[in-house]
């Protein structure tokens, strides 16, 4: 039995809820998983800084990477193209943007999110 995919209610500068309860640190979002995410080198991703998402037994089908408010955070096209390559549908944009994409994407597939909430 699948369970009820997580939700995003409520996202803004430095905050987000999700199922009803809040986090004030980035995190990574996977299935009914919620975790707190650091960044080797702050707002430059690495494939690495997603581990936590990749070393599973059944990966996701797709990644919403929310690049904050501002979308300061830069995604290295090798790293959206080396995460392609696994099969994994990759789709980058500013944070509330992303969190929206997320909520649309969850009811559907497989879904994992890393959201950056700050700048």
């Amino acid at each position: 039995m699948m369970s009820t995919p997580m939700r995003i209610d409520d996202y803004s500068f430095g905050r987000i809820v999700i199922s009803g309860k809040e986090y004030r640190h980035d995190v990574l979002l996977y299935r009914d998983e919620v975790k707190e995410w650091w960044r080797e080198r702050g707002h430059h991703l690495q494939l690495k800084d997603l581990e936590w998402l990749l070393d599973r037994k059944e990966p996701p089908e797709a990644l919403v990477i929310g690049t904050g408010r501002y979308g300061a955070m830069t995604v290295p096209e090798e790293v959206v193209q080396e995460l392609e390559r696994r099969g994994i549908a990759v789709q980058v944009k500013p944070t509330k943007e992303a969190c929206e994409e997320f909520n649309r994407l969850a009811a559907k597939k497989r879904v994992a999110g890393a959201f950056h909430l700050t700048c």
